[in-house]
């Protein structure tokens, strides 16, 4: 079997693989959340329910917007989570007329999805102001903002785009507003309390209202539609496990849920709001056998948390490169020979590269999911340019005469390249190994965004939380200590597996700089 014949064969078998990873599912019931506060929250409640009652249960936090978690649920990847009726209607169903429950309900059976009953409030969107900046305007509603187009508006980007949005919405009031930012919710806010936007929209249940004193706009044309809080769920899911969780029905109502958004946002913990939750409640959930383990707060300690997000994050980092190298370094053998292929490798690489990265993890989710085969295959294509260039790099940097001199000895082709080529290229192709190592410990962060957890799930939670002490001490600083690990494993291994006279003419040169100093 010639080499290429046996690249091709090792690219399949690694394609094979990668796309086996995350194909068994551990745990019996996957929880999602979309990612802000109240979702979260609700998300913790099932959470501590079903495990009370002897379910093994996993939280996948802040997956990100509607169409993710959407797509998760019906993949399999979640077998249940909280959404609100308007957005089933209008984001999930794409229905222009209003739905009864019943017809929901029907609707979404075709998905093999199922809904429980409301669980008794309605967490409608709002568009909100500042209170002294609405009353030196004189903007009482909605209507009002026709006659001030030049306001800034810093609105999310799902709510941009969705059918209930801002379009539908400026086109209901004829509304010709000329400046439109899209940026994450949890950051509106500190942008208008620092006055750089205007107005942005807002959740009704939302705790940060009162926090930072906005005036909600009468949507005096009736826009807006209900959002009564549902959990959807998979129709094949354990059927005590929905039994168990649709004990929550009509047992929040609007300001229970605004309490423990805002004891979310105080506590900088979801799972003490949780907590909150089971102590404000007498519903049949709280049963005597289990209250007292109930209203115990449900926090793990610090460290605790570090070392869950520090190992979800090195396992992703750990397969990514395992697959990056077996991938990587074949591709870079074939690039740095001359012809179509090379240019083709190379430029392929690149092109990858230039994707926005949650693009890319956003790409796979309709034929990979939300589990990690999704987050480990976008992170592997980030991770081979370095390798494959400098792989490429690396070979073709061999001299004519070292090339002529391997053949005229008489040593095949594929015995020059095992023997000479790549030992005499393998402080270069380390070296991007390397890069690639780093960068993908970054990158890995963005996992968070698709519910696969790591170093990115405090990041979000401590940006969402207002809790810069949980964003930094929980996952930036140890993503920064992680990038410093790798670099000094490489290092370690650049002296260990290089050989001496690879790195002579650089130990020579670092002679005599410290000779000249």
């Amino acid at each position: 079997m010639t080499l290429f014949l046996r690249l091709k064969c090792l690219l399949v078998c690694c394609f094979i693989a990668l796309l086996s990873i995350g194909s068994i599912k551990a745990q019996e019931i996957t929880i999602g959340s979309k990612k802000f506060t109240e979702s979260v929250v609700l998300g913790e409640i099932t959470t501590h329910l079903l495990r009370e009652s002897g379910v093994t249960v996993e939280h996948k936090q802040r997956m990100g917007g509607t169409i993710i978690v959407w797509e998760a649920l019906k993949n399999g990847d979640i077998d249940i989570y909280p959404d609100y009726t308007g957005t089933i209607r209008q984001a999930i169903l794409k229905s222009e007329t209003d739905l009864t429950f019943d017809q929901m309900q029907g609707r979404l059976l075709e998905y093999g999805v199922a809904m429980t009953g409301k669980l008794g409030f309605n967490n409608t969107y709002a568009i909100a102001m500042r209170q002294d900046r609405a009353s030196s305007l004189e903007i009482q509603r909605i209507s009002d903002l026709k006659s001030h187009p030049s306001l800034t508006a810093g609105l999310t980007h799902e709510f941009l785009n969705r059918q209930d949005g801002w379009k539908s919405l400026s086109a209901h009031y004829g509304l010709q507003m000329e400046n439109v930012k899209g940026m994450a919710h949890e950051l509106a806010y500190v942008a208008l309390r620092n006055d750089e936007i205007d107005l942005m929209e807002a959740y009704s249940t939302d705790a940060k209202l009162l926090k930072f004193e906005l005036t909600v706009l009468i949507d005096d044309l009736e826009f807006f539609p209900k959002y009564d809080a549902v959990f959807l769920y998979r129709h094949d899911t354990d059927p005590k496990s929905i039994a168990i969780i649709k004990t929550l029905e009509e047992t929040i109502d609007e300001k229970l849920m605004m309490q423990l958004n805002q004891k979310a946002e105080k506590e900088k913990d979801y799972t003490v709001a949780a907590s909150l939750y089971f102590s404000q409640t007498k519903s049949a959930v709280t049963e005597e056998s289990t209250s007292s383990s109930i209203l115990t707060p449900m926090s793990t300690s610090f460290t605790s948390k570090v070392a869950k997000f520090t190992f979800q994050h090195l396992k992703l980092v750990l397969l990514t490169m395992i697959f990056a190298v077996l991938i990587g370094v074949p591709l870079g053998i074939i690039a740095s020979r001359p012809g179509i292929f090379s240019q083709l490798i190379l430029g392929v690489t690149g092109i990858i590269y230039t994707i926005p990265s949650l693009c890319l993890f956003a790409l796979f989710i309709p034929f990979l999911g939300t589990s990690e085969k999704n987050a480990i295959t976008a992170l592997v294509l980030y991770a081979l340019l370095p390798i494959v260039h400098n792989t490429a790099t690396g070979l073709q940097n061999i001299s004519v005469q070292l090339r002529e001199s391997a053949a005229a000895i008489g040593l095949k082709p594929s015995a020059q390249l095992t023997k000479i080529f790549l030992p005499m290229a393998s402080r270069t192709i380390l070296s991007g190994i390397k890069t690639s190592g780093i960068m993908t410990v970054a990158l890995g962060t963005i996992a968070a965004f698709i519910g696969v957890g790591g170093l990115g799930e405090p990041i979000l939670s401590g940006i969402d939380l207002n809790a810069p002490e949980i964003y930094i001490l929980q996952g930036a600083i140890p993503v920064a200590l992680l990038a410093l690990l790798i670099h000094f494993l490489f290092e370690f291994l650049d002296r260990v597996l290089i050989p001496r006279g690879l790195r002579q003419g650089d130990d020579d040169t670092q002679v005599k700089k410290d000779i000249m100093t």
